[in-house]
């Protein structure tokens, strides 16, 4: 039925200002951060590229200070740990062009850069890009700093075995819990003589004591890989395989993962082979079958509340990804995790 002549004179007299004038006092609030007077916004495409279009902070290696920061976004480029197809040291970068992410998080409620103190701190000073051992030794103790000041990490990878350094951070005084998106349980043991490689993050950790394997879910695990996994279920870990998600549906997925991790301190690690290649082929392992970006966003979007001490995205590998798709779910999924930080107990307040 059409609008009557009254209807429409009201929704004109209503709305005949600029877009930052919001009657609803969500958007109202979200928009009085983000327009300037008069209407006017930073366009997307302008400027200098950061992660989730967050300030610049550029932090000084030699004294690292990241001042009041709540939350520091960063990147590690390193995939010396890739045993398949390399390039997610490529990944930061690519994350950091895309354009276009948030502000507002509609369903969680949240503008996380406009609400929290958080800055893009650039990246992981390495001292050798060859090296896989002595990176492993700079993550570390790039992040016992971050840690110290009481700030939480958000990092862009990077393969997965940055994790690993950044777990023995974070889980350093208590071992923490873990939410985990991939293809792959990455609890393998050594091969091709070492034990530093993207696929065996997770079994350090354990062994290390930073990692509590009874306070960690894996979901979407497939592929051809699965004999290497018997540590997962020998240490105590849930382990959610892809093909068991249509049986039990999201909503039970988000019940298992909250009754896992508790109300303890839980680190959030997306790999991007976790999607089906349809929407991330830009990875290094890829392997078909996987969740959408719909199912991971819900998954995510459940998670509202627990105590988030950490997160990253990781295998995130531009050169095989055309469409830009897989930076877009890589860089979505960064912002869904600062957007669940927004409301963890373990955020500086």
């Amino acid at each position: 039925m059409a609008l009557t002549p009254e209807q429409l004179e009201a929704l004109r007299s209503r709305y005949t200002g600029d877009a930052s004038q919001m009657h609803d006092p969500r958007f109202a609030q979200v928009a009085s951060t983000i327009f300037s007077e008069g209407g006017k916004r930073a366009a997307p495409y302008a400027g200098i590229p950061t992660l989730l279009s967050a300030p610049s902070l550029p932090v000084d290696p030699r004294a690292p200070d990241f001042g009041n920061l709540q939350v520091a976004l960063m990147g590690a480029p390193m995939d010396l740990g890739a045993s398949n197809r390399p390039g997610a040291r490529f990944g930061p970068r690519a994350l950091r062009t895309i354009e276009r992410i948030g502000p507002y998080n509609h369903v969680l409620d949240v503008a996380p850069v406009h609400s929290l103190r958080v800055a893009d701190v650039g990246d992981v000073p390495f001292r050798s890009r060859y090296s896989l051992p002595l990176c492993i030794e700079d993550i570390e103790a790039w992040y016992h700093h971050v840690v110290d000041q009481g700030v939480l990490p958000l990092t862009a990878g990077g393969d997965h075995s940055i994790t690993y350094p950044i777990l023995k951070a974070v889980g350093r005084k208590a071992p923490v819990g873990m939410i985990h998106i991939d293809a792959h349980c990455d609890t393998g043991g050594a091969f091709d003589q070492t034990r530093f490689h993207h696929g065996g993050p997770f079994r350090l950790a354990v062994l290390d004591g930073v990692l509590d394997p009874t306070r960690c879910i894996q979901i979407g695990i497939r592929g051809s890989s699965e004999y290497l996994w018997e540590f997962s279920k020998d240490s105590g870990m849930t382990v959610v395989h892809a093909e068991d998600i249509n049986k039990l549906g999201i909503e039970e997925i988000i019940r298992m993962a909250r009754a896992v991790v508790g109300d303890g301190p839980t680190y959030l690690t997306f790999d991007v082979d976790g999607l089906d290649p349809v929407f991330a082929p830009g990875t290094g392992t890829p392997e078909i079958g996987g969740l959408s970006t719909r199912e991971a966003l819900a998954i995510y979007h459940g998670l509202k509340g627990l105590n988030i001490c950490g997160g990253d995205v990781v295998e995130v590998s531009p050169q095989y990804d055309s469409t830009t798709n897989t930076a877009q779910a890589g860089a979505q999924m960064l912002f869904e995790t600062l957007s669940l930080m927004a409301f963890s107990p373990a955020l500086k307040r």
